[in-house]
């Protein structure tokens, strides 16, 4: 019985074989949209995620502001300054904060290696910045120390970058560069990250040195930054609130004067991030299900097409017995079979474009597309209830016919 059906319906297809090649091409675009734009949609979102996070997670980078308020007589408009001492103080204080750093900077210093001479960004930092700021360090190498700090070693960390253009191919861990005449021991090299944002310019072209040292060669007093993570997002707000505190206690402003420091939240910008790639990757799946449905239409108008043309052969069928049950399911099962032939074949070229797509090397720029079991759910199920809808109201159209009437037709 199965197989009389089969039959029937690819008699049908040759039939009409114009309007059946534009039917199945519907239904093979609109699944192969459905899926490529979700995939597509799912690598770019993790993509930007990953470069967001390069600059660090749920990290914040605070510095120096001018009161915007009064407090007790004192006139708005007065600078306040960040120290080291503060970040001790600040450690002692807020139990909330996981890690916090100071960090010195410095621009367009010379720095040499043999006969390479060029300019970079120097930051003079705490050990606890590397994981913060997911500066990492490649095999064979390491990130600042306690004891580098304490003991004032002179020895720094450099991004993937700087370490091309130094030393090119040759190994940087253990060779001395100097900077600004002074000779510094290379104790590692970035691992290469993607980095969108950055407050200071990217990592990889720059210098890191234990902040000791940094004081010590530029005689810094006075932070750039100062670079904390809380220990969860639960305790985040609170940390905040306890730095203009503890800060305005000790600088005496007003807790409420947010412009006495800045700071730079890049949890906030992670939800509006996520929210706004959430709403992108929505947007792409709802063109895509319109594709899909599009192309489910144009198998409802091709099956009643074939109810029309067939309706001598339903009448006879209908006139000798055959139920209405009979006739409904011989063009519904129909009907899902264009579905799937074309579904299938959308589903097979979208899945060779994905993973053929890795050989482009285009990851850097739109991530590596994927499908996710939802996604891979959802097509299945649209795909399903597209092709039962298709073919339902053509099916209905049939089981429904006066056998008289159509005898004559």
């Amino acid at each position: 019985m199965h197989f009389m059906f089969i039959s029937q319906i690819f008699r049908d297809m040759r039939g009409q074989k114009l309007r059946s090649a534009l039917t199945l091409f519907g239904i093979f675009w609109g699944t192969s949209a459905l899926i490529l734009l979700g995939a597509f949609g799912h690598g770019i979102h993790a993509n930007q995620e990953k470069q967001f996070k390069g600059l660090g997670e749920n990290i914040v980078i605070t510095w120096p502001g001018r009161t915007g308020m009064t407090y007790k007589g004192l006139p708005k408009g007065r600078s306040i300054l960040l120290r080291e001492a503060d970040v001790d103080l600040l450690k002692e204080r807020i139990p909330e904060l996981d890690a916090i750093s100071i960090e010195y900077q410095n621009r367009s210093i010379p720095v040499r290696y043999k006969k390479v001479i060029l300019s970079a960004q120097l930051a003079g930092v705490a050990p606890e910045y590397g994981d913060m700021r997911n500066v990492i360090p490649d095999w064979g190498g390491r990130f600042i120390n306690e004891v580098d700090v304490l003991l004032r070693r002179r020895v720094c960390f450099i991004g993937n970058e700087l370490k091309e253009d130094l030393f090119g191919q040759e190994d940087a861990v253990g060779k001395v560069i100097e900077i600004r005449g002074v000779p510094v021991t290379v104790i590692g090299v970035m691992v290469k990250k993607g980095q969108d944002s950055s407050y200071s310019g990217r990592d990889e072209d720059k210098i890191f040195l234990p902040y000791s040292v940094s004081a010590m060669m530029f005689g810094h007093t006075l932070a750039d930054v100062v670079v904390w993570k809380a220990k969860s997002q639960e305790v985040h707000e609170a940390a905040k609130k306890k730095i203009y505190r503890v800060m305005g206690n000790k600088y005496k402003f007003d807790p409420n004067d947010e412009q006495a420091l800045g700071m730079w939240d890049t949890a906030e910008n992670m939800e509006f991030f996520s929210d706004f790639f959430w709403g992108f990757r929505i947007f792409l799946l709802m063109i895509s299900f319109a594709t899909l449905v599009v192309g489910g239409i144009g198998v409802a108008n091709i099956m009643y097409v074939v109810v029309k043309e067939r309706s001598r052969e339903i009448g006879l069928k209908l006139s000798l017995g055959a139920k209405k049950g009979f006739v409904l399911r011989q063009f519904l099962m129909e009907t899902l079979l264009i579905t799937f032939i074309g579904g299938f074949s959308g589903y097979l070229f979208a899945m060779t474009l994905i993973r053929v797509f890795p050989a482009l090397n285009l990851e850097e720029y739109v991530g590596t597309p994927s499908v996710t079991t939802f996604e891979a759910v959802l097509s299945v199920s649209l795909l399903m209830v597209i092709g039962i809808l298709a073919g339902f109201f053509p099916a209905r159209r049939a089981a429904n016919m006066n056998p008289v009437q159509s005898l004559k037709m």
